[in-house]
């Protein structure tokens, strides 16, 4: 999503800009677009609330590059690779 009625900021800015009425929809923006009566019908809730644990945690330094070179939530993506790798291996065992 992206366009000239984009606006980022701190979360402090973010709440200034609400303050000042800044954060309403534009007048000129798309309607949302109407989406067909059985759009939700396969849709599966995805719980990402899970409970994390702060560690700390050795890594090889080129590891942690190639992620950090991915951008911002590098530690996300490491925590998405370790958990796809758990799931392959629950589903090897009966």
């Amino acid at each position: 999503m992206t366009g000239k009625n984009m606006k980022s900021g701190s979360l402090d800015d973010l709440r200034r800009m609400k303050e000042r009425g800044e954060t309403q929809p534009s007048v000129n923006a798309d309607p949302a677009p109407d989406l067909p009566r059985q759009f939700w019908d396969d849709a599966v809730l995805v719980n990402h609330t899970r409970t994390k644990e702060p560690i700390s945690l050795r890594v090889d330094s080129d590891v942690l590059e190639f992620f950090k070179a991915q951008g911002k939530g590098h530690l996300t993506r490491m925590n998405a690779v370790l958990r796809s790798y758990v799931e392959a291996q629950r589903s090897k065992t009966p």
